[in-house]
């Protein structure tokens, strides 16, 4: 009977320390970011278009990607949202621009972005403006910026510049008129 009894109370043990790493990885495959007023949950990243890196570790790129892209619409909005107004977006889909192709011979071993106008930005969300808790403003974007590379000027050389650009812009022309 003890045999049985330790054997039961081992494999609850060893599901519910499952159900943990399952929890935990669900908690990982969303993560979120805020800066200011804005908050951002990134679903799933992994099905993302294309947010790979040439050359960081990628949950490092990735982590630091949300967050720059993060303060960069709290920048943005700074003006626009007044007292308790937020805004909330869940992304479904980034695709950054430029294509990251492979490099061959011996001077690099890495990947390399290749930025031109036929690989444009593209980021898909759903979005809403609160004031505080109640809902003043909702919708949902699939944006895409054709003209990137005239957009932006030589000087800029941040990460991520065009699609700082796109977000800014987004809200700048479609959720700050309406605020």
């Amino acid at each position: 009977m003890k045999i049985g009894y330790l054997f039961f109370a081992s494999v609850l043990s060893i599901m519910s320390a499952g159900c943990a790493v399952a929890t935990e990885d669900a908690a990982a495959a969303n993560p979120v970011t805020t800066s200011g007023k804005v908050k951002i949950e990134w679903q799933t990243p992994n099905k993302y278009t294309d947010i790979r890196t040439a050359t960081e570790v990628q949950k490092r790129y990735e982590q630091r990607m949300f967050e720059e892209l993060t303060k960069a619409l709290d920048k943005a909005s700074a003006k626009a949202l007044k007292g308790k107004e937020k805004l909330e977006l869940v992304v479904t889909d980034v695709d950054l621009a430029g294509d990251l192709r492979p490099t061959f011979g011996q001077a690099s071993t890495s990947d390399i972005r290749i930025v031109k106008d036929i690989y444009p930005p593209r980021i898909n969300f759903s979005y809403r403006v609160l004031d505080g808790d109640q809902v003043i403003m909702v919708g949902s974007e699939k944006l895409r910026d054709m003209r990137f590379m005239d957009r932006i000027s030589n000087i800029d050389n941040s990460s991520f510049r065009y699609e700082k650009a796109l977000l800014s812009d987004w809200f700048e022309n479609t959720v700050a008129p309406k605020l």
